[in-house]
C-alpha cells in the first residue's frame, strides 16, 4: 500500500483540445526540485505563486533524498569517467589549414539537361586526371561497346548501377573527390532528367559551386533551354539553394565545328536568362569543350578551330579559380543525413555534408526530430578514417547508441546543447516562379529541403511584399501568381528539423515543387516549434501529450514558455486552451 509521502509515478495523460483541462485527480504533498531548490507540489486549489515564493517551507521526504543521493553519485562516477577520457579539443581553423597540405575544399554539382553529355564530361575529366585508370577505362569501353552504348563508356565512371547504364540516364547524385592546384574538390554528378529533379536538389542542396553543362548541337540546346527543358530550370534551382557562382560548359562544341558564332549564340541568350536568375556576370564563366574527345578539359586545347577565337582557360582551371565560401565553423553542429544504412560492425552509419560546426569521434549528438541521442563511433571524409570533421565536409559517420529503425533520410544531427528546432508548421518568404496556376490557402505542395521531400500544405497566405524593398504591399491575399514574393504559412504532414535563415542560411532554405514542377523558392523566417514536454518538464515522471505547439520568434519568449509549461504540469486549477487547434495558449 502507498504511503502518503510517496512520489505518484505517472501524471494522468492531458489532451489539448480547446476545452477547459483539469489534471483530473490530486496528487498527496510531495517535493520536487526547481533550479536546485525544494518546491512542494501543490495540492488541488493551492495557489501556483505559494509554491514559487515560499521554498523554505518544503520539508525533504525520504524517497526523494535517496533519488537525489543516487543521482548526485552516478553524476560523480560519469564525472569520472568522462574525465579519464577526455578529448583533446581542436582548433578547427588550425587544423582546416593543415590538412590536404592548405588545399581549400569546394563542393561541385554538375547540372543540365538530360543528354547534355554531364556524365561523359566529367567522367573523362577523371580519366585525364588520372583517377581513372587505363585498365578500368578499357573494360568501360569494351563493356559498353556489348551494350550498344560505346559513346557511355567514360559516363559510366560516375554513372555505376546497372540501372543507369541501361538506360544511359544519370538516375541518383554521383559522388567522387579529385584535386586540382588549390583545390580539393568533392563532384556531385545530378541527373539531368525531369523524372530526377528531387536527387538534383538533393545534390543542388549540398553544393557551393556548380557547373552548367549544355548542348551545343543545333536543335539540342534550344530543346534543353525552351520550356519544357531542364536547363532554364535547374539553372533557377542552384541558384535558389544560394549557388552564386557557375561555370558554363559548352559541351558538344566538335560536332559544330568548334563555331564562335555558335558559341556566341549560346553564351547570349544564357546569359540573359541567368541575370534574370540572379547571377552576376562576374560569377559566370563559359566555357567551350567536348566531353567526348576531352578537348579543353584538362588543359587547354590545341585545336586551331578553336584556339584562333578563344583564349580563355580550359574547364579545371576555370574550377581552380571558384572561390571558396566560409565555413561555418563557429556555429553549432549541424548534419543532414542524405544516406542511412547498417555497418558491418556495431553501430549504423550515416552519410551527408555538415552544413555548420564539427565533431570529433566519441561526441554525443543528438538526431532530430525523433529527438534520440547517439555517440560517434567513427568519422569517414572520402573514404579515410578521420578524428575530426568540420563544416563543408562530406562524411559518413558511425554511430551507436540507437537504432537505425528510427533514422531516415532528411534527419538532421546536431549539437545536444544547441539542438535545431523540429516543427509541422512555419512562415517562409517565398518567391513563385513562372507557375501558372494560382496559388490559394489550402494549395498541396512537396517541400524539397536539402535531402527532405516532404508532402505540405500552404495553411495561409500571409502578405504580398514588394520585390526590390520587402515591404508589405498587400495583406491577406487571395491568391498568389507568377513572379510574386509574398510571405505564407506551411504545414508538413510530419515533423521536420528547419533553421530560421538568418541563424543558418544553409539549413534556411527549401523549394516547394507541384505536380513535377518547381513553383517557388523560400527562406524560413519564423517556427511555430514542436515541443516535447516530457523532456522540457523539471520531473523526470511527467507523461503528457507530446504533440503542442507554440508559436516564438525568439529564445526569451520560449524559455518564457518552457517555465510556464512547468508550473502548468504541477496539479491544480490550472487551465491549457488552444487556439486554431495548435497553437498553445496557457491560461
Amino acid at each position: 500500500m502507498e504511503t502518503q509521502n510517496e512520489i505518484v509515478p505517472k501524471i494522468a495523460k492531458m489532451t489539448v483540445s480547446g476545452k477547459k483541462q483539469t489534471m483530473g485527480f490530486d496528487i498527496p504533498s510531495a517535493a520536487s526540485e526547481v533550479n536546485g531548490q525544494g518546491v512542494p507540489l501543490p495540492t488541488k486549489g493551492q495557489p501556483v505563486e505559494d509554491i514559487v515564493e515560499e521554498p523554505e517551507s518544503t520539508v525533504p521526504l525520504p524517497i526523494q533524498t535517496n533519488a537525489s543521493q543516487a543521482s548526485d553519485e552516478l553524476n560523480a562516477a560519469s564525472q569520472v569517467k568522462s574525465s579519464g577520457k577526455s578529448k583533446h579539443k581542436i582548433n578547427v581553423k588550425e587544423e582546416l589549414e593543415k590538412r590536404q597540405g592548405g588545399k581549400q575544399l569546394l563542393n561541385l554539382v554538375v547540372i543540365g539537361h538530360v543528354d547534355a553529355g554531364k556524365s561523359t564530361l566529367m567522367g573523362h575529366l577523371l580519366y585525364l586526371l588520372g583517377h581513372v585508370n587505363k585498365r578500368t577505362m578499357h573494360k568501360y569501353e569494351q563493356e559498353s561497346k556489348k551494350a550498344g552504348k560505346a559513346s557511355f563508356a567514360y559516363a559510366w565512371v560516375l554513372d555505376e548501377t546497372g540501372e543507369e547504364r541501361q538506360r544511359g540516364v544519370t538516375m541518383d547524385v554521383g559522388m567522387t573527390k579529385f584535386e586540382t592546384k588549390s583545390k580539393v574538390i568533392t563532384l556531385m554528378d545530378a541527373p539531368g532528367h525531369k523524372d530526377f529533379i528531387p536527387n538534383m536538389i538533393t545534390g543542388a542542396a549540398q553544393a557551393d559551386v556548380a557547373v552548367l553543362v549544355v548542348d551545343a548541337s543545333r536543335g539540342e540546346f534550344e530543346a534543353g533551354f525552351e520550356a519544357g527543358g531542364q536547363t532554364r530550370e535547374h539553372a533557377l534551382l542552384v541558384r535558389s539553394l544560394g549557388v552564386t557562382q557557375l561555370a558554363v560548359a559548352v559541351n558538344k562544341m566538335d560536332q559544330v565545328n568548334w563555331q564562335q558564332d555558335r558559341f556566341r549564340e549560346v553564351t547570349s541568350k544564357l546569359g540573359h536568362f541567368l541575370k534574370q536568375a540572379g547571377f552576376k556576370e562576374s560569377d559566370v564563366s563559359y566555357i567551350p569543350t567536348s566531353g567526348l574527345s576531352g578537348e579543353n578539359l584538362a588543359k587547354s586545347s590545341q585545336i586551331p578551330d578553336l584556339t584562333s577565337w578563344y583564349k580563355g582557360p580550359c574547364l579545371i582551371d576555370q574550377i581552380d579559380c571558384f572561390k571558396a565560401p566560409q565555413r561555418s565553423t563557429d556555429k553549432p553542429f549541424r548534419l543532414c543525413a542524405s544516406d542511412v544504412f547498417k555497418d558491418q560492425g556495431s553501430g549504423f552509419c550515416v552519410t551527408g555534408k555538415i552544413e555548420a560546426g564539427y565533431i570529433q569521434t566519441g561526441d554525443r549528438i543528438l538526431a532530430m526530430p525523433p529527438n534520440e541521442t547517439c555517440t560517434i563511433k567513427g568519422i569517414t571524409l572520402h573514404d579515410e578514417a578521420v578524428d575530426w570533421a568540420a563544416a563543408g565536409d562530406q562524411v559518413s559517420l558511425t554511430l551507436t547508441g540507437m537504432d537505425i529503425i528510427k533514422i531516415n533520410v532528411g534527419y538532421v544531427f546536431c549539437s545536444q546543447s544547441e539542438p535545431i528546432k523540429a516543427c509541422t508548421r512555419f512562415r517562409a518568404r517565398v518567391l513563385i516562379f513562372n507557375f501558372d496556376v494560382p496559388i490559394t490557402q489550402g494549395f498541396p505542395v512537396i517541400i524539397h529541403y536539402q535531402t527532405v521531400s516532404e508532402p505540405a500544405t500552404i495553411r495561409k497566405l500571409i502578405s504580398v511584399l514588394h520585390k526590390s524593398t520587402g515591404e508589405v504591399v498587400k495583406k491577406k491575399p487571395k491568391c498568389l501568381t507568377k513572379g510574386m514574393n509574398a510571405v505564407i504559412e506551411l504545414q508538413t504532414q510530419r515533423p521536420v528539423a528547419l533553421e530560421l535563415y538568418k541563424d543558418l542560411k544553409e539549413l534556411g532554405r527549401f523549394m516547394l515543387r507541384y505536380s513535377g514542377s518547381s513553383i517557388a523558392a523560400g527562406v524560413v523566417t519564423e517556427v511555430t516549434l514542436f515541443v516535447f514536454l516530457q523532456l522540457l518538464a523539471l520531473i523526470p515522471t511527467v507523461d503528457l501529450n507530446p504533440n503542442i505547439y507554440i508559436s516564438y520568434k525568439s529564445e526569451c519568449d520560449f524559455n518564457s514558455f518552457i517555465y510556464v509549461a512547468f508550473i502548468n504540469m504541477i496539479p491544480g486549477e490550472h487551465d491549457m486552451k488552444v487556439l486554431d487547434q495548435e497553437r498553445l495558449v496557457i491560461g
